[in-house]
């Protein structure tokens, strides 16, 4: 089966929208049914071993909680204002994470999970945005999305529900996306999408760890390789003798950590695998505990201009 989106030009993509600018891809793929409705996503946010959250706005005020959720979570929810979000549904959903193979024109090991939401008309989880890149594609309803400005580590946020909600949107576009559809969001670009009718979204992201987490992990690796570099002084005067730290000393610092940058055989090896680490390594997943559910399905169609 070709696994390529339909009418995708995907080296035209890459030169011009990734990590630069959102675009929508309409009908990328045409006919996509959803490996699993609204119903079979609540009941893996019954699962402790899932992650889950529901976001829901009550009398204009954002609220919200994390699972396990069970039936009495959803029978209050009401019919509008609210979403329910998985994470990583393809570590239990083979079909889900067969949808991977339609972004193989970028490195698998950049790809991170598939998120899964059930969003009531109303729902969302307001506007944002997040450090790394996302394809949203639509799976069941209507959804819209509102795109908006350029965001970073100033931008102003509103933190009082949990959720980090941008204090100002500045639109910039719209649109209205049905089953097939997917929208790129680049990293640092505000969106804010709000379900029309009752919908699932699936969101294939990317990973993007900070320095300060690469940093954190790859001095766990070298303590475990027993990495013997050790700060030694520069050349030292008498006049260095005092409490200010003489810049040499900062430099002979820089020398240090240089001399790990280069090492390129550290690097290349602790690299790989810190990006190609699973994200929850604590679970012992196997196949017979993963939802069993059909193969993604297609109906014949062809892209829309």
């Amino acid at each position: 089966m070709d696994n390529s989106l339909a009418g995708f030009d995907a080296e035209r993509f890459l030169a011009e929208y990734w990590q630069r600018k959102p675009c929508l891809i309409r009908d990328g793929l045409p006919g996509f049914i959803s490996p699993l409705d609204g119903d079979e996503l609540a009941g893996l946010s019954t699962d402790e071993d899932v992650e889950s959250r529901i976001v829901a706005q009550r009398d204009g005020e954002w609220e919200m909680r994390f699972g396990p959720f069970d039936d009495e979570d959803f029978a209050a929810m009401g019919d509008a204002d609210w979403t329910l979000l998985v994470q990583a549904v393809d570590l239990w959903v083979p079909a889900v994470r067969r949808l991977r193979d339609h972004f193989s024109f970028l490195p698998p090991w950049r790809l991170d999970d598939i998120m899964v939401s059930f969003a009531a008309p109303g729902g969302g989880v307001g506007p944002h945005f997040d450090y790394y890149d996302v394809f949203l594609l639509q799976a069941e309803g209507q959804r819209e999305w509102r795109i908006g400005q350029a965001c970073d580590g100033s931008s102003a946020i509103v933190t009082t529900s949990g959720l980090k909600q941008l204090e100002t949107f500045e639109e910039t576009a719209r649109w209205i996306v049905e089953p097939g559809d997917i929208v790129y969001i680049p990293p640092g670009i505000a969106h804010w999408g709000i379900a029309h009718t009752p919908c699932l979204t699936y969101s294939i992201g990317f990973r993007a760890p900070t320095l300060a987490e690469m940093l954190g992990d790859l001095a766990t690796e070298l303590m475990a390789r027993g990495d013997d570099r050790y700060l030694t002084d520069p050349p030292l005067t008498t006049a260095m003798a005092t409490e200010r730290i003489d810049p040499a000393f900062v430099a002979q610092a820089a020398a240090l950590l240089r001399s790990l940058a280069d090492d390129n055989d550290v690097l290349t090896d602790w690299f790989a695998r810190y990006m190609t680490a699973p994200k929850y390594p604590e679970l012992d997943l196997d196949e017979q505990r993963r939802a069993e559910t059909p193969d993604v399905r297609y109906e014949d169609g062809e892209a829309l201009d």
